[in-house]
């Protein structure tokens, strides 16, 4: 059974503030594409010190995932996962005007994330050692994605 490990004191927070930003994003076709470096700095330059981040993908045929940013093999995995579980034969689907990759990448969307929200601490995007943001293009050709970008916090 897990114990608890740390326990810091909440503090109250004064002066809440409310920020957003609509950001695009070209994708080079269907992979991840990380966005961590873009987003962290202009999370650090609202100078917020506690709040959180919502990223909403404005899209249903791309997504948005928190994952390993550290051995790019985990991302080709992902990939392949994906390209097992939702394949891509015209035949499966009765959606198919837009090609054969837009229904399987509207069930890709489907079955990762539209939205994350991660936790400003002191400045700055509270993620992990090796946690990165990446938008996910389930399309196989470029596609200019648009992230908005929410803060609250003080």
């Amino acid at each position: 059974r897990a114990g608890l490990l740390h326990y810091e004191r909440a503090s109250v927070l004064a002066a809440m503030r409310q920020v957003q930003l609509e950001i695009s994003v070209r994708t080079r076709g269907k992979g991840l594409h990380d966005v961590t470096r873009e987003i962290a700095k202009w999370v650090h330059e609202q100078t917020i010190e506690t709040g959180l981040v919502v990223v909403f993908v404005k899209h249903t045929s791309a997504s948005l995932v928190i994952q390993e940013n550290a051995d790019p093999d985990v991302l080709a995995d992902l990939e392949t996962f994906f390209e097992r579980l939702v394949p891509e034969t015209r035949d499966s689907y009765r959606h198919s005007a837009e090609g054969p990759d837009d229904m399987p990448a509207h069930i890709r969307t489907a079955l990762t994330q539209t939205q994350l929200s991660i936790p400003i601490v002191k400045g700055r995007l509270g993620l992990g050692t090796w946690q990165g943001i990446y938008v996910y293009e389930h399309r196989d050709a470029s596609h200019i994605r648009h992230l908005l970008l929410h803060i609250v916090g003080a």
